[in-house]
């Protein structure tokens, strides 16, 4: 009985292809991992308001579409009934959607309302005070009504106003004895309180001073870096625009017409138009108004905007 492999036997053995490895060893192609879920996502979101009875449909939010990152500083800019204050207001279920949808880390806004109102907040240029009482009573009264805890809550509102320069020993001042910069630190400090997930900021450093307009910028930027917060912002202001934001959408009659970072939307006007690369003159480029043309229009942000 032969045992073994002949010498021409090994010869073939030895030059046969290796044989190709198992199945599981095979390495597979990856698959992509799903995208992660926006922080708000809106789709073809329009809204029209009419004036009068015999006046034709205003149509202030003509099928906008964007979509936010969680942890994201987007910006909002555009002239003076351009819709920037519509957009935050239907963001924040204020008003109600004509057509599109808009959802909230994944919950949509019309048919989970409550819940969305528990993960967002706003502050408008327009802030409502109870205005006899002090700050730390507004903030306290807000408080009670997101069921936080008293002792916590007053903790966090001195801790909040110490951090916007509105020292301790101010709290129990009557709001309308205070000036309009100081009452919108109240109002930015009264929507922080309850440490929303997503905060929208209709111009939230208007008619602040220039030292007062740096304090909120600097704590909103310690708001997205600490808290994982994100933040939609409107502003007349260029340079806290190009600061804050990490990405911009201009906003004119309505309709979104441009939407980068700053410095590539920068770039795209000084490459094509031969324009400074300013936020300025890219503000200009799309709107085809001056800043100075937006500030001193005597229409307000109303139903309009």
């Amino acid at each position: 009985m032969q045992t073994g492999l002949s010498p021409e036997q090994k010869t073939v053995t030895q030059e046969r292809p290796a044989e190709p490895a198992e199945a599981s060893q095979v390495a597979m192609p990856e698959t992509a991992a799903p995208p992660a879920m926006p922080a708000l996502l809106a789709e073809h979101v329009t809204k029209e308001f009419r004036v009068g009875r015999k006046k034709k449909p205003v149509m202030a939010i003509n099928d906008v579409s964007l979509r936010i990152e969680r942890g994201e500083i987007y910006g909002v800019l555009g002239a003076n009934g351009s819709g920037k204050s519509t957009l935050i207001r239907l963001f924040s279920t204020l008003l109600t959607l004509d057509t599109g949808r808009v959802e909230v880390f994944g919950h949509d806004i019309e048919r989970d309302e409550m819940a969305v109102k528990r993960m967002i907040n706003r502050v408008s240029v327009d802030a409502a005070f109870f205005k006899k009482l002090s700050p730390f009573e507004n903030l306290a009264y807000a408080a009670r009504l997101y069921g936080m805890d008293p002792t916590e809550a007053k903790a966090e509102s001195i801790r909040i106003l110490a951090r916007l320069g509105i020292a301790e020993k101010r709290l129990s001042r009557p709001l309308e004895q205070m000036s309009r910069g100081m009452q919108q630190k109240v109002a930015i400090a009264r929507a922080l309180l309850t440490s929303p997930i997503l905060l929208l900021m209709d111009e939230p450093t208007t008619g602040l001073d220039p030292r007062s307009k740096l304090e909120v910028q600097s704590f909103v930027e310690q708001l997205r870096d600490t808290h994982d917060a994100t933040i939609v912002l409107t502003t007349h202001d260029m340079d806290e625009a190009e600061r804050l934001c990490q990405r911009i959408a201009i906003l004119n009659d309505g309709r979104i017409v441009a939407e980068d970072t700053p410095e590539r939307l920068k770039a795209q006007v000084a490459a094509e138009h031969g324009e400074e690369p300013t936020m300025h003159n890219v503000f200009m480029t799309y709107t085809g108004r001056s800043l100075d043309d937006d500030l001193d229009e005597e229409s307000s942000e109303d139903e309009e905007d």
